[in-house]
């Protein structure tokens, strides 16, 4: 585990499960709350409080995709469902490149073996941790290290502490309603109980969609710790995933490049997958801006 401090922030890494965050706490507070999951299978029950999604976010439906003419098979790895999600660098252990009091940089190479189940392609993920007073600075990039072209998307799941009365808001400009496993079914804008301009409870019902059309801003209200976290994300984030439901302890919100199953996806013109040319690489950050209330 690595600890980086910064005046009231304490924030722990575990690069041997993912490059995740095994927790964020501000004064004592816990900003991001570690979670145990053990549907995802090689996370082997260990809570984690966030963690990167390369190269791709979300569901792969039923691990199956075409590219460039070639069909391709991925494992299942979420034990209960036939997709495949969140790509495969969450899956393995990363190499610590860089590491100071208050920040960190590690890099995952996946190179694919005959019949690769994981993803078929050769690349580089670097991420990079950074508190800077009271913000948690995190930058992705992902490298195209094959011969040949690779479709990519990333993003980044944190599991933002909620317990009690929280609120949240962003802006967005439509929402994917989902079929019962989780795939895209049909976009609509966000209106009526899919607008979150305004700040909602956090907690009021079950969501769990992509929201597309992302402005990049997100303002939630943990009322009951006192503390407010800001979300500042880079364009290139052009959609945001929630999940939240009564009774949870957290909120997920994730910003993240492409759509759930954008890959099957190529008449969706903003689907948000980036095709890189060998060598060649992209990537974005965001900031969380954790701030008391209570003044």
């Amino acid at each position: 585990m690595i600890e980086l401090i910064r005046g009231k922030n304490r924030l722990t890494l575990l690069p041997q499960t993912g490059a995740s965050i095994g927790s964020w706490q501000h004064d004592g507070k816990d900003v991001f709350l570690p979670v145990s999951n053990p549907s995802l299978r090689a996370q082997n029950g260990v809570a984690v409080a966030a963690y990167p999604l390369i190269p791709y976010s979300n569901r792969i439906a039923d691990g199956r995709f075409s590219f460039e003419g070639q069909e391709y098979q991925l494992a299942d790895n979420l034990t209960g469902e036939p997709h495949a999600i969140h790509g495969n660098a969450w899956e393995h252990e990363w190499t610590v490149a860089h590491q100071g009091p208050d920040y960190a940089i590690l890099t995952f190479d996946h190179t694919p073996v005959e019949n690769d189940r994981e993803w078929p392609f050769a690349y580089r993920a670097v991420i990079s941790y950074v508190l800077r007073n009271d913000v948690l600075e995190v930058q992705i990039a992902v490298e195209n290290r094959d011969q040949c072209d690779q479709p990519v998307g990333f993003g980044f799941h944190p599991f933002l502490a909620a317990s009690g009365e929280a609120t949240l808001a962003f802006d967005a400009s439509s929402v994917w309603r989902t079929t019962p496993d989780n795939l895209p079914l049909r976009r609509e804008p966000c209106e009526g109980e899919w607008a979150f301009e305004k700040p909602v409870d956090a907690h009021a019902r079950v969501i769990d969609n992509c929201f597309a059309g992302f402005a990049g801003s997100v303002a939630f209200r943990h009322v009951a710790a006192g503390l407010g976290i800001d979300i500042d994300a880079d364009r290139i984030f052009q959609h945001v995933v929630v999940y939240t439901a009564p009774g949870e302890q957290f909120v997920a919100v994730e910003p993240v490049t492409n759509m759930t199953d954008a890959i099957n996806h190529p008449e969706i013109a903003d689907r948000g997958l980036h095709i890189l040319k060998p060598g060649t690489r992209i990537g974005g950050g965001m900031r969380f801006r954790v701030s008391s209330l209570n003044g």
